[in-house]
């Protein structure tokens, strides 16, 4: 195979977490007094971490002042820790997507642009964390995805050249940071991407799950291999 490492993005490629989500969503914006929003709503709003998730919440005809921002994601934090795994649900084909991985020997790794408190808790309660070498969360370093630092930041923990690992997202922001990483790019076509359809034409496979792109990157050639 050509890779040496993989990494997952984790909210919408491994797991729901739309239901969990949307919760924490309802009972923060109850609280501090804001009009609810739907859990499609919820749905397209995520993608660019949590600050953003909230921003858009409280967004309508005009955004928060950074007093009210600030209210708002300590409400949702208390309220998310709450309820983190609750209602998650783990998509078809990831356990046996990460058990074909494991078994191939490479490095495996998590890369999400959810805060650290909440991932490793929810890796832990979905039983899925002994999967993976690193894990790089939305605060691990100073940019999120599709700023390619996380990336990079985990190829540097696996010791692996960027060009030998592939990441595996749901959106655009999983491709975009992935490319500017310098690492090839697959996508699963059932997860958030802010509400939009994954484009095939921006990644480098478009896979109906992990196991399916398990089988595809066992031929993915580059540029460099050809």
């Amino acid at each position: 195979m050509h890779f040496q490492s993989v990494t997952f993005d984790l909210d919408g490629t491994l797991l729901d977490t739309i239901a969990d989500l949307a919760e924490a969503c309802r009972r923060m914006l109850e609280e501090i007094g804001e009009p609810p929003r739907s859990q499609a709503e919820v749905h397209s709003f995520v993608g660019k971490g949590m600050a953003v998730l909230v921003e858009r919440c409280l967004t309508r005809e005009r955004a928060p002042t950074a007093e009210r921002l600030h209210q708002a994601i300590e409400s949702f934090k208390t309220h998310y820790a709450a309820v983190n795994g609750q209602f998650t649900q783990i998509y078809p084909g990831v356990l046996e997507g990460l058990q074909a991985w494991r078994e191939s020997g490479l490095k495996m790794g998590v890369v999400t642009n959810k805060p650290g408190m909440f991932t490793e808790a929810l890796l832990e309660r979905m039983g899925m964390a002994d999967y993976f070498d690193v894990i790089v969360s939305g605060d691990t370093t100073a940019n999120k995805k599709p700023h390619p630092e996380p990336i990079l930041h985990a190829c540097r923990l696996f010791g692996v050249r960027p060009d030998r690992n592939l990441h595996i997202g749901d959106s655009e922001n999983d491709i975009h940071a992935a490319h500017a990483a310098g690492c090839p790019a697959f996508a699963v076509p059932y997860g958030y991407n802010e509400g939009r359809p994954v484009d095939s034409a921006d990644c480098d496979a478009l896979v109906s799950d992990l196991l399916a792109a398990y089988r595809q990157a066992l031929t993915f050639k580059t540029s460099h291999d050809k």
